[in-house]
């Protein structure tokens, strides 16, 4: 699962038609046998790591190859790479995006105002605590973040940060309105961010009193099961958002992709995506591939996006962008009932670890869930 560059594509499509042209009689079909290049360059030296970087651009390749949107055989591209046995090649240099040594860094404030303060805020809890300076903290922050369904994945991380224990909360106006329920005498309130608004507060529900809470007061809709049908209409939300879905027919090992099809022609719209998953996957694995490639879009890693407010951060390193996608998508997955093996894939990255942005990746996880339609704010609203 990874982000295609476009610049990368462009030299992955030629290099990749180098090799068909030598290797592939033009009276033919080559898409069938397509797999014989890969074996080709394992021969040459491939490690498991760049295949793994390189799968997505060979995959969307041949992939518009058989719709007969790109040929093999033309334009003519004179490539000698694999005319020698076994073949030489550079895929380092060939999968390195260009650098954006002025990419903007703050997530999803294209004018670096209100995101900006949020930001520095979070930053200098997390280094004035030093809450979150393990894999066993990270781990329990982000159990917390699953249990609290009913907030967005950034405001529970605020939370978490406040009080830990936390089990339930809600603000005064919905303890009372909802539960018959007030904050106790002399009860510190909580702080979260508002909707489009500065800031909201809330109370733990051991700070309240009044009338007993319902068995399901705080249950929310899970997806364990996930089936087709509702599958189906989380990719219909996904649709709106202008981003085109490709159910690709492919093996277990490929999972899936996302590329920028078209910019925004104004500061304000939003660009226009293209996300293949793989329609063979069970639903729920189908769900946790499309989460994943929707955490790219959001964390930035394929360029800015003013009207999705995402920022230019195509220079974070490969394996960290594979890490914030895969924990966004984790997330979002545990918060709506599945248990993705996010374990496996991310054991591929374990580098990246000590630079993993909680700040990107809570808020990419909210974006995520809105995106599909599954945002704690519109399950809470739909309760109500």
């Amino acid at each position: 699962m990874a982000v295609i560059d476009p610049v990368v594509n462009g030299r992955v499509a030629d290099f990749i038609r180098g090799a068909v042209q030598s290797i592939f009689d033009s009276r033919f079909d080559w898409t069938p046998d397509a797999e014989s290049i890969l074996v080709l360059m394992r021969e040459g030296g491939m490690a498991p790591d760049q295949e793994r970087r390189f799968r997505p651009y060979f995959d969307l390749f041949v992939e518009q190859a058989r719709k007969a949107e790109v040929s093999g055989f033309s334009p003519r591209v004179d490539d000698e790479t694999f005319v020698d046995y076994p073949p030489k090649f550079d895929l380092d240099a060939l999968l390195t995006p260009p650098s954006s040594p002025d990419a903007q860094k703050d997530l999803f404030d294209g004018t670096g105002t209100r995101t900006e303060s949020e930001r520095a805020l979070i930053d200098q809890l997390i280094a004035a605590t030093k809450l979150y300076d393990s894999s066993e903290a990270i781990q329990e922050l982000f159990a917390f973040t699953v249990r609290l369904r009913e907030f967005a994945p950034f405001n529970a991380m605020l939370l978490h940060i406040q009080k830990p224990g936390l089990t339930h909360a809600a603000s005064a106006h919905d303890w009372w309105h909802r539960f018959g329920r007030v904050p106790k005498k002399g009860t510190r309130p909580l702080l979260v961010l508002r909707m489009k608004g500065p800031v909201d507060f809330v109370f733990d529900v051991q700070d309240t009193e009044g009338k007993d809470l319902p068995i399901d007061a705080f249950s929310f809709p899970t997806f364990g099961n996930l089936s087709d049908n509702r599958f189906a209409e989380f990719m219909r939300a996904v649709g709106k958002e202008k981003i085109d879905l490709v159910p690709l027919d492919a093996g277990d090992g490929q999972a899936g992709w996302i590329r920028l099809l078209a910019r925004a022609k104004n500061d304000k719209g939003k660009n226009v995506y293209q996300l293949a998953y793989n329609r063979n996957h069970a639903a729920p694995t189908r769900f946790v591939t499309v989460a994943h490639e929707l955490a790219h879009l959001y964390l930035g890693h394929l360029g800015a996006d003013n009207g999705r407010r995402v920022p230019d951060r195509r220079d974070t390193p490969h394996a960290l962008m594979e890490v914030e996608a895969e924990m966004a998508a984790y997330l979002v997955a545990m918060r709506n009932g599945l248990t993705p093996r996010s374990e496996s894939y991310l054991s591929n990255y374990k580098g990246a670890f000590e630079d993993l942005n909680l700040y990107a990746v809570t808020r990419t996880a909210n974006a995520v869930e809105t995106a599909m339609g599954i945002s704690a704010q519109k399950l809470w609203n739909e309760k109500a």
